[in-house]
């Protein structure tokens, strides 16, 4: 037998149902499950960056469940339910992909030799967005303060510098990064090296936009890259890092780098 969404759709009713359910599921609120949501986001993300894709059908489901979960609360409360989330997400790309379906609907499709031009897309999807919504005060409003800080400062940039506000080229971009850089090393307090480093993480974003990087995966890259060289450091241990000398830990540490090359 294979479970389909209807039978997910039951299985969470039934968690929620206020007298047979399960207490943990009951007493869930929109707000508590968040940091669950989060959690399952970046697993899927680490399977995708594992090429783990056996795990990747499982942490997939886990994320979908978070979904159900949410349509469950809101249909309790008569707010909306999972068929009206599939419903709204489903309107809305047909809306914003007109090159794929002239008429705004399943049915129709565009001529196979019919070649979008892709900049063209870009700009209608931001005109149609755009048009969905109220006009914001700031184009910053349309970027949500809950993303996490790395991703909205690339999200503003990006907004920022469709509108002009951008360096034309990189070496601004690095020139800018390199002032930010010697302000912070001038600096001894913590509420200036705060808003200094500040600056600098900002900055440092910004150029790694320029070159077309998104500057999460970078960090994810540079953790993992750490994570292996410390592993090792660990590995060539046999008392605990404390007894070792800086030195000593960091030959362990450039022997890893040396062997990463090599591969």
């Amino acid at each position: 037998m294979t479970y389909q969404i209807d039978d997910l759709r039951t299985l969470m009713t039934r968690l929620r149902d206020a007298t047979t359910g399960c207490p943990w599921d009951i007493k869930q609120t929109y707000a508590s499950i968040v940091p669950h949501t989060l959690e399952e986001v970046y697993e899927v993300v680490e399977a995708i960056e594992n090429h783990d894709y056996d795990n990747l059908e499982e942490e997939l489901g886990d994320l979908l469940f978070q979904v159900v979960f949410y349509a469950q609360i809101a249909s309790e409360e008569n707010r909306f339910d999972l068929s009206g989330v599939i419903h709204r997400v489903t309107e809305k790309l047909l809306r914003r992909h007109p090159h794929v379906f002239p008429d705004g609907t399943l049915n129709s499709q565009r001529q196979p030799d019919d070649n979008p031009d892709e900049l063209m897309v870009n700009a209608n999807w931001d005109a149609i967005k755009a048009s969905e919504k109220p006009k914001p005060d700031s184009i910053c409003d349309q970027v949500p303060r809950a993303l996490p800080s790395l991703q909205r400062a690339y999200k503003l940039q990006k907004k920022a510098a469709k509108q002009g506000f951008d360096w034309p080229d990189t070496d601004g971009a690095l020139a800018k990064l390199k002032e930010e850089i010697d302000e912070l090393a001038q600096e001894t307090t913590p509420e200036r090296l705060l808003d200094e480093g500040g600056d600098v993480l900002f900055s440092l974003v910004n150029l790694l936009r320029k070159q077309g990087i998104d500057p999460d995966m970078a960090m994810r890259h540079a953790n993992q890259k750490f994570e292996r060289r410390f592993r090792h450091i660990e590995s060539q241990a046999e008392k605990p890092l404390t007894h070792y000398t800086l030195d000593e830990l960091d030959h362990w540490w450039n022997d890893a780098k040396e062997k990463e090359r090599g591969q």
